[in-house]
């Protein structure tokens, strides 16, 4: 600073203390003893288990039977019986499920163009002619049928009513279980086809489907002039289900001849949503709604087989396993798990679907 010729400032040095010298710390005060506490009495006997919590329902699934026997005014040989449930499905501890989940197999009234070729394997010669495959099916173990009509026929015109009248009929005499008539799933047309053959077949107590909201009136009016039961179809929404019940009971349909069709999708593909809507439809059910207190039907078969796991098998990663046992363990997880959640009656497409699905249950129901 003194070479550039600055005033150098005065800088004040202060000495640094010296440093104080480090005193031992003071020995810390001893921690006091615990208090001994007296040894937890015995509060159950050995051996003893606690309690199982339990619901108290105060409502129940009504009970409702499909076919008809000779003595009851129809051709069927024997009849079945869903619903009647007061628990959650399999909890046996907390109410009765008098009435085990029943399985249908679906048939249709042509060669389907749509079906994976596995099931066309499976089925051989007999999707050529809808009594021959209604035999099969019957021999296969299912506990009823689902003719599902075609839109058109093969030669590509529209489905008539005369030939879908002359499927039923033809499955009627082939087999003795009950059976679902499910049109193609086009309001109008469904009108035309399920009209005539509720006609056709008055007395044998079908389940007619699927009604929905834009053509529930008429489906309705065919099962109130022919003693047949219909299927309330709606998108996955408890609200809805509850809505198209009360607007077919409205009608004048008993309650005790609608089934619920809630829909579902296939295990990976929406399942989970559906199978929530059916489990909050059933503990409604369960709570006292009469609205929702119908069994419920779902097809599981022709969901899974629209999947790209049951429908491919080439150039798929060798860890998806073989092409065949894929499709019908896709087919039997969503068949079971909707069982699980509250379904009444399951319709699958493969022979094999079915026995599992059935052995299933029976586990299930303590068989």
């Amino acid at each position: 600073l003194a070479e550039l010729d600055g005033d150098v400032p005065e800088v004040q040095i202060i000495p640094k203390e010296t440093p104080k010298a480090k005193t031992a710390p003071a020995p810390e005060a001893a921690a006091p003893k615990k208090a001994e506490l007296p040894k937890d009495k015995v509060w159950l006997a050995e051996g003893t288990k606690t309690p199982l919590a339990k619901e108290n329902w105060t409502g129940a699934v009504r009970e409702v039977t499909i076919g008809a026997t000779a003595e009851e005014g129809g051709t069927r040989a024997k009849t079945v019986t869903v619903g009647g449930e007061t628990a959650m499905p399999f909890m046996d501890f907390e109410g009765a499920m008098p009435n085990a989940p029943i399985i249908a197999m679906e048939i249709k009234d042509r060669r389907p163009d749509d079906w994976s070729e596995l099931l066309l394997e499976e089925w051989g010669d007999v999707v050529n002619d809808p009594a021959e495959w209604a035999k099969a099916a019957e021999d296969a173990g299912a506990d009823m049928l689902l003719l599902n009509l075609s839109l058109n026929g093969g030669n590509g015109e529209e489905t008539t009513p005369d030939a879908a009248v002359d499927a039923a009929k033809s499955i009627l005499e082939a087999s003795g279980l009950p059976l679902a008539v499910f049109g193609p799933g086009q309001a109008e047309l469904d009108n035309t086809l399920l009209l005539p053959i509720a006609d056709a077949t008055k007395g044998e107590k079908l389940l007619l489907g699927f009604c929905e909201d834009k053509n529930y009136r008429t489906i309705v009016a065919a099962a109130l002039a022919n003693d047949h039961l219909v299927s309330a179809r709606t998108a996955m929404d408890v609200n809805l289900a509850k809505q198209l019940n009360i607007l077919i009971s409205d009608m004048g349909l008993p309650l005790e001849r609608i089934i619920m069709d809630p829909t579902t999708g296939a295990l990976g593909y929406g399942f989970e949503y559906g199978y929530s809507v059916m489990e909050r439809l059933r503990l409604a059910a369960l709570q006292g709604d009469s609205m929702t207190q119908m069994p419920m039907i779902v097809t599981p078969g022709e969901e899974c087989w629209k999947t790209k796991e049951a429908k491919v098998g080439d150039d798929v990663p060798k860890e998806w396993g073989d092409w065949l046992e894929r499709a019908i363990t896709w087919e039997t997880l969503t068949s079971v798990m909707l069982v699980e959640s509250g379904a009444d009656i399951v319709v699958v497409r493969h022979p094999e679907s079915l026995r599992r699905t059935r052995q299933a249950i029976d586990d299930l129901m303590g068989k």
